[in-house]
């Protein structure tokens, strides 16, 4: 696979219709890269070219990045951020915070998230792909790096175009138009005119597909085709607080300090105690996470009891991370049954017991 920022596979017709119409929803996942709350990353720019561009077209952005987060979490948000409130372009960004993660895995949460957006058909979608220091040695010999060839092999079988936003800054850098210090000051988060740089890219890549003319016929609507994983994340959902069983004090509580989760069931008690039964062949659960946060030990369908550790990186705060935790999602389909309790975790650097579960998801 050859370096290309630009890849257009396919009309951005949902997009052209709507702002004919008059009304475009543009909707964007992701990680810190893309999350709103910054004020200055790479859909600032995006937005402002749309609206100066489309003056008489009404503009809603539903922007649900969070940064430190995933496609597998992304592909349990796809309905209540993305297609409930009817988007009509979704960007997607996952190439650096899925790096880490098994290949097997992120491919079967990207192509899940995509296949959950596409069910409709009423929507445009756009990969985007940032940069971290670790693409570096890749790409300067002019490979693509695993995460995006993964991620391109994807976007080629559904015929979905992408943006190599972090190949456009890197040739900018290697011109001499753009310092490193202006664009990654710490090799991953950019700073405004890193950003600037990014949301440039994607305007190109815009103002090709809905501005210029093009004699390419758009391609027309199709059923979906088979997966390329059988077991990708493509058929997801939540079970309610309802069906949890508890011991000890717990309770469920609206939750305002984070706006993408809804409630929690909170308990900071060592020894409480949850179980649930299930339908389906995968689990994983998020949380309300920091260095606050207890640990648990848990046992699915009556086996071996097993402890948890998760990683508390250096800039972990006491709480505030949305994050998932997969208990796999290749079981046996039919019941299942998950016990837990809560424990201190006995780590210098696991300062309390706060549990604090937002999400019990279960991938069928």
């Amino acid at each position: 696979m050859t370096l290309s920022i630009w890849n257009h596979r396919n009309k951005l017709q949902r997009t052209r219709q709507k702002i004919e119409e008059g009304r475009l929803t543009v909707g964007f996942i992701g990680g810190s890269i893309t999350d709103a709350r910054p004020r200055h990353n790479w859909p600032e720019p995006v937005i402002g070219w749309l609206a100066e561009q489309y003056p008489n077209t009404r503009i809603t952005v539903e922007n649900a990045a969070i940064g430190a987060t995933g496609s597998d979490l992304a592909a349990f948000r796809a309905k209540r951020d993305l297609t409930d409130p009817d988007c009509d372009l979704v960007f997607i960004e996952y190439a650096v915070n899925d790096e880490n993660e098994p290949t097997m895995k992120r491919n079967r949460t990207r192509e899940g998230l995509i296949r959950q957006l596409l069910a409709a058909g009423r929507r445009d979608i756009v990969i985007v792909y940032t940069y971290s220091q670790n693409m570096y040695d890749a790409m300067q010999s002019g490979a693509v790096p695993d995460t995006i060839s993964e991620f391109e092999r994807i976007a080629e079988y559904y015929q979905i175009g992408s943006v190599w936003m972090g190949l456009y800054a890197f040739e900018e850098v290697k011109k001499g138009r753009l310092r490193f210090e202006e664009w990654l000051p710490d090799g991953l988060h950019p700073t405004s005119r890193g950003s600037l740089s990014y949301g440039q890219s994607v305007i190109a890549y815009l103002t090709k597909e809905l501005m210029e003319s093009d004699t390419k016929e758009a391609r027309q609507e199709a059923s979906l085709p088979e997966p390329l994983d059988v077991k990708c994340w493509d058929d997801v959902y939540a079970l309610s607080f309802d069906q949890v069983q508890t011991s000890g004090p717990w309770a469920v509580r609206r939750w305002p300090h984070l706006e993408w989760i809804d409630h929690v069931l909170e308990t900071s008690a060592v020894g409480a105690g949850l179980s649930f039964s299930f339908e389906g062949r995968g689990l994983a659960l998020g949380f309300d996470f920091g260095r606050s946060s207890a640990e648990f030990r848990y046992r699915i369908d009556g086996g071996e009891w097993l402890t948890s550790e998760r990683e508390r990186p250096s800039w972990l705060a006491e709480d505030g991370w949305y994050r998932l935790s997969c208990f796999g999602d290749d079981w046996a389909g039919g019941s299942h049954r998950f016990e837990l309790e809560v424990i201190h975790g006995n780590r210098a650097n696991c300062t309390g017991t706060n549990f604090r579960l937002a999400k019990v998801g279960i991938i069928r």
